[in-house]
């Protein structure tokens, strides 16, 4: 089982540049290997095609701690070109911005607890697996660090999205634990999707939050 202190360590930028680090400069590792949490783009694609705008819209998209995921490249395939991709370690941002240097997307060293992104710009947000990582303890009643960390990070997330906009979250974890900490009733709808297909697999979930559309009152 892993120790409570290590698992506090995700939520800090040190514990993954030591990561990305390592997998960089390993003898076996190269510059453009990936790792995907919570299933891969094949098995998460019909998810995305039944809630992102159509490509042509030119819609702009915020991967959430996008770490060394093939998800950006995967959605520009798709037309999806309009791009920020934001993570807390510069070594896996520079790794990206090297794999990636041809697409037309952006990749920035920033906390998504603290983004430098203006209000109301963002169509769509994606977090597959970074909300995750500032969980620890139990969930049924959440240390402080939790609650704040998680707090910040989805008021950021709230704030940046455009009237109408979505953030789609997708997690292995139970929606009971998930909600109470996710939900903004002032601020967005939020409904669930299991993501299990149907072969008995380990059930993942996606949570889709709609920004409130703009007061005409």
């Amino acid at each position: 089982m892993v120790k409570e202190e290590s698992l506090k360590e995700l939520a800090y930028p040190k514990y993954w540049d030591e990561r990305y680090r390592e997998q960089t400069t390993g003898e076996t590792s190269t510059q453009s290997e990936s790792f995907e949490w919570f299933r891969n783009f094949a098995q998460l694609r019909p998810f995305f095609e039944q809630h992102l705008p159509p490509s042509s819209s030119g819609c702009q998209i915020l991967q959430l701690g996008c770490g060394n995921s093939t998800l950006t490249g995967d959605l520009h395939a798709l037309g999806y070109t309009n791009q920020t991709s934001v993570d807390f370690s510069q070594v896996v941002i520079e790794a990206m911005k090297s794999k990636y240097a041809d697409l037309q997307t952006r990749w920035e060293v920033m906390d998504v607890r603290d983004l430098r992104i203006s209000t109301g710009t963002i169509d769509v947000a994606i977090d597959k697996g970074t909300l995750d990582a500032f969980l620890h303890g139990s969930l049924w009643d959440p240390p402080d660090d939790v609650r704040e960390n998680v707090g910040k990070y989805v008021d950021e997330v709230a704030r940046v999205l455009k009237h109408g906009g979505e953030w789609l979250y997708i997690t292995y974890r139970q929606p009971h634990f998930m909600k109470p900490l996710l939900e903004r009733k002032d601020k967005w709808d939020l409904v669930v999707e299991v993501l299990g297909n149907g072969s008995g697999e380990f059930e993942y979930f996606g949570f889709i939050m709609t920004r409130h559309q703009a007061s005409t009152a």
